[in-house]
């Protein structure tokens, strides 16, 4: 079996029964998955972790329950991607397209979602990482009124007014503006 990349050539081959098996002997072997094309492919439960998938093609890729903890994402394409359960802990996804990804239940604990795009994407039961890998993620409004109802809902009264004043200043007196910038 071969995996391709996104220009048609043949990155990686193997004996494999199933496109899973074939990825996770590659990942095993510290095969450099960059561009590959691994679109609608079935990776459910499929171990990855410190896979080199880069710019890889995961559109609509049944990625559930994987483990793709230390994973490099960068610029990878997971646009309508089924990541429900998956395990991201510590993955970087700078710059990937979530777009309509299913993330329901993912652990995100320390991913890198800088410039990432999750628009329209399901984060339902997930847990949104509080570090800077969370800085500068592309979110939708229905994403924006999920955060702001769970971190309204966990202040007081007297707390809530204070933001609703003004929302800006209250952010701006987050301990670590400073060591990031102030939102303007």
């Amino acid at each position: 079996m071969d995996i391709k990349n996104t220009d048609d050539r043949i990155i990686f081959s193997a004996k494999a029964d199933t496109i899973r098996e074939l990825v996770e002997v590659a990942v095993k072997k510290g095969a450099n998955l960059r561009y590959a094309d691994l679109r609608s492919a079935n990776l459910y439960s499929a171990d990855l972790r410190y896979a080199n998938l880069q710019y890889a093609d995961l559109r609509s890729a049944d990625l559930r329950y994987a483990n793709l903890q230390y994973a490099d994402l960068r610029y990878a394409d997971l646009c309508s991607a089924d990541l429900c359960y998956a395990n991201l802990q510590d993955a970087n996804l700078y710059s990937a397209d979530l777009r309509y990804a299913d993330l329901r239940s993912a652990n995100l604990r320390s991913a890198d979602l800088r410039s990432a795009d999750l628009c329209s994407a399901n984060l339902d039961f997930s847990a949104w990482p509080l570090w800077c890998g969370s800085l500068d993620v592309k979110i939708d409004i229905r994403i924006a009124r999920q955060l702001a109802y769970h971190a309204l809902a966990a202040m007081s009264k007297s707390q809530r007014a204070k933001f609703i004043a003004d929302p800006i200043g209250f952010a701006n007196k987050f301990h670590r503006v400073g060591e990031v910038a102030k939102i303007k």
